[in-house]
């Protein structure tokens, strides 16, 4: 979609050809594929418990080429990142897009190819790379799990590793944080009329949601046009009163549609 500009569908149906998108392909365009894997993650890294139900999962069908290109504009790229990180409250376990800074070396994770970043306390962030499609990747991935499964079975069983690598009494019971306790920057695209007042009214609903704006970009109407669109960067913000937010800007009579709210990670 971002290199030839490609609609959404057009772009899948070329990669079912390709044998890199299911038949079905509801499992890698709505995130659930990413969830099950980050579901996995989250339990190595932080010995909880795998709480698949309680990922917040959000696919690509809704991605536009006008955002796509948008995101360009402002330096960032859309990614579909799983994330989980230990906030204040509980665990973060989330799958959704992402402007990433064009940057960032997993902004430039391009194709069939996947990458896992890993931030530890001391290492630092650290990344893995591979296909993460096809025919070829996936067959390695399943005869790699069937020789550890073998491996297993021979091992003294007083000292094997656990499955989630913490022993069952070792688990925690930290909670995962529902998607509006989040806490993120935003990228939030509105169609308005085009007359005095409107970008103060929009403002002045951000202010009252806690919401400061770290970046706005407010495009040229075209030829006879009275509507335009306006872009916006936040600083980071609960969620909640971004949806909260969100709810107030598009009851505006000078607000045409809904709000697109994409997140946002600088992933530091």
């Amino acid at each position: 979609m971002r290199d030839k500009g490609l609609p959404f569908a057009t772009a899948l149906k070329d990669a079912q050809r390709r044998g890199y998108a299911e038949a079905d392909p509801t499992f890698d365009i709505e995130g659930v594929d990413a969830a099950h894997k980050l579901t996995i993650l989250a339990a190595l890294a932080f010995g909880i418990p795998m709480q698949l139900d309680k990922a917040y999962t959000e696919g690509i069908a809704a991605l536009t080429t006008q955002d796509l290109r948008y995101a360009e504009e402002l330096g960032y790229r859309i990614k579909l990142l799983g994330i989980t990180r230990r906030a204040r409250k509980g665990i973060e376990l989330r799958v959704h897009p992402t402007l990433v800074p064009a940057r960032r070396l997993i902004a430039n994770v391009e194709g069939v190819m996947n990458a896992v970043l890993v931030k530890g306390d001391a290492v630092g962030p650290t990344m893995y790379y591979g296909a993460g499609a096809g025919s070829q990747p996936t067959a390695s991935a399943v005869v790699a799990d069937l020789v550890d499964v073998t491996r297993l079975i021979t091992a003294d069983p007083e000292h094997r590793v656990p499955h989630l690598a913490f022993q069952p009494d070792r688990l925690s019971g930290e909670p995962i944080l529902p998607i509006g306790e989040v806490e993120t920057s935003y990228y939030l695209r509105m169609r308005v009329r085009d007359k005095p007042g409107v970008l103060a009214d929009i403002t002045r609903i951000l202010a009252d949601a806690d919401i400061s704006i770290d970046a706005m970009v407010q495009k040229e109407p075209g030829e006879g046009e009275r509507r335009v669109d306006i872009v916006m960067l936040t600083h980071r913000a609960l969620e909640k009163n971004v949806d909260a937010a969100m709810r107030r800007i598009e009851s505006l009579s000078t607000v045409l549609g809904r709000v697109t709210r994409i997140r946002l990670e600088e992933l530091l």
